[in-house]
C-alpha cells in the first residue's frame, strides 16, 4: 500500500499536560497521540500539529497530520486511537487528505478564544481565570480594537522564541459578557509564543478600575504605543494558561 496522509481533528483540556510538542520525560498531548497510533498500528509516525499550544492551554480544534502505510481506512482512525487516548483527549474527526496537506504551514487563520471571570468556581478553575480585580468594560473593548491590524507583535512574545519576522495580521479582536463569563476572541493568519496570553494580561491591566500600585499600570495610550512601535523588551503581563482555548484551524 502506498503511505496515506490522515488528518485529525482534535480536543483536549490541558490542564495535566506540558503543552503540545513532545518533549523528554514530559507528558504532551502530541507523545499521548503519538503513543495511541503506535498502539493502534504498530508504527512510530511524525505527528505535525497545527499549533504548539503552552502547557495548561486547551483546544476545540486542533488539528495534526501524519503519513503512514497501513490497512487501517482513514475514518476509523478516530474511533481506534480514542480507545488508547486518555479521556481529556479526543480525536473528534479523522479523514485522508491529499499527501501535500501540511497542518501547520498550510493553515491560513487560527482562532483562539480566553474565558475569564471574576467569580471564583471550583468547577471551572481549569477552565477559565479567576480575575479578582474589577475591570472597565469599556477601556477592555477599546484596548480589543487596537490589536486588530498588521503589527509587529514581538513585544507580546517570548524574547527567546521571537523570529526575524513578528508580524502578525489580526483580523477580529473583541471582548464580550456572556453571563459571568468575559469572552475574548482573537482570529489572525499567526500567532507569537505567548503572543495571545501576553495581550490578555496587557488588556486586564490597562482596564483595570483599581490599579495594582506594585506594578506597572498600562494606559489605552501606552498599550497603542507599543503596538504600533515595539521596543526591544516584553510586555511584563502574562494571562494564566487555563482560560485559553485554541478554537480552530481555518484552510
Amino acid at each position: 500500500m502506498a503511505e496515506r496522509n490522515i488528518r485529525l481533528l482534535i480536543q483536549y483540556e490541558g490542564t495535566l499536560y506540558n503543552g503540545w510538542q513532545i518533549q523528554p520525560e514530559a507528558n504532551t498531548i502530541q507523545g499521548q497521540l503519538g503513543e495511541a497510533i503506535f498502539k493502534t498500528t504498530g508504527i512510530n509516525v511524525n505527528l505535525l500539529g497545527a499549533g504548539r499550544t503552552d502547557a495548561g492551554v486547551h483546544a476545540l480544534g486542533q488539528v495534526a497530520n501524519f503519513r503512514i502505510d497501513h490497512r487501517l481506512e482513514p475514518e476509523r482512525y478516530a474511533d481506534a486511537l480514542n480507545y488508547y487516548l486518555p479521556e481529556d483527549i479526543r480525536v473528534m474527526l479523522s479523514e485522508e487528505v491529499p499527501y501535500e496537506f501540511h497542518s501547520r504551514f498550510d493553515a491560513r487563520a487560527r482562532r483562539y478564544r480566553y474565558l475569564m471571570s471574576s467569580e471564583p468556581s471550583a468547577v471551572y478553575r481549569n477552565l477559565r481565570y479567576h480575575h479578582r480585580s474589577a475591570i472597565d468594560p469599556e477601556r477592555l473593548r477599546a484596548a480589543a480594537e487596537l490589536v486588530i491590524g498588521e503589527h509587529d507583535f514581538s513585544a507580546f512574545c517570548v524574547t527567546a522564541s521571537r523570529k526575524e519576522n513578528n508580524t502578525c495580521k489580526v483580523t477580529n479582536s473583541r471582548w464580550r459578557l456572556v453571563g459571568p463569563l468575559w469572552v475574548y476572541e482573537i482570529s489572525g493568519n499567526r500567532f507569537l509564543h505567548s503572543m495571545v496570553r501576553s495581550l490578555v494580561g496587557a488588556m486586564l491591566n490597562l482596564a483595570a478600575i483599581k490599579p495594582d500600585q506594585n506594578r506597572l499600570n498600562l494606559t489605552l495610550d501606552t498599550f497603542s504605543d507599543i503596538i504600533i512601535v515595539p521596543g526591544e523588551g516584553r510586555v511584563p503581563f502574562t494571562a494564566p494558561a487555563c482560560g485559553l482555548y485554541l478554537v480552530k484551524v481555518i484552510y
